[in-house]
């Protein structure tokens, strides 16, 4: 019997953004799928936009399995994470353990093609977009959060809408320019399946 997959499906418990006040909770399964979604997005543009070969489907996978360390851990509140070097060095550790404990509970056979996204060699390759999908998930949260009246969110969307911008990346000034505004409809707005 191996447990991997039945730890994979008890994503749905753990509950982020534990510090806030949220209108709509979210858990990392959740998070993980539109981060994977995101991610593949960026991807696509990095290749077919900007012209930079890349493998869209790889960013997706390492999306898809970027918090499964939190499965045993927790999601640490992110002031706590990075308040201090030695706090994020410690927490690094702690998930890194967290991979391997959930390596080894896959038959042998697989665990080669699952520790790429699992012990960070696949996601140090695909760093920058999965980071990017991350924060652009993060921001999409706020404004979701504002627009059903939670107040508590306005901060942390201008400073994440900063991050964003302050990262320099091309693929993710499009993503803000084309796919964010959206955000800001309804759904009479954004169309239905008769528009």
């Amino acid at each position: 019997m191996y447990n991997f997959f039945a730890y994979l499906s008890r994503m749905r418990y753990i509950e982020r953004w534990s510090l806030m006040r949220n209108a709509l909770p979210e858990n990392i399964q959740e998070h993980s799928h539109q981060v994977a979604v995101i991610a593949h997005a960026l991807g696509i543009i990095r290749r077919d936009v900007l012209q930079i070969p890349c493998n869209p489907e790889e960013y997706a996978a390492v999306a898809l399995y970027h918090d499964c360390s939190e499965i045993l851990t927790g999601d640490l509140p992110t002031p706590i994470k990075y308040h201090s070097a030695k706090i994020k060095g410690a927490y690094d550790e702690v998930e890194q353990l967290a991979c391997e404990k959930l390596l080894s509970t896959l038959p042998e056979q697989m665990r080669g093609a699952f520790e790429p996204y699992l012990n960070g060699s696949s996601a140090r390759h695909c760093h920058d977009l999965v980071k990017a999908a991350d924060k652009l998930s993060a921001y999409i949260k706020c404004i979701e959060e504002r627009k059903a009246g939670n107040s508590d969110f306005i901060s942390a969307e201008r400073r994440t809408r900063e991050a964003l911008e302050a990262y320099h990346l091309p693929e993710v000034d499009y993503f803000l320019l084309y796919f964010i505004p959206a955000f800001e409809l309804t759904l009479d707005e954004l169309g239905t399946i008769e528009d």
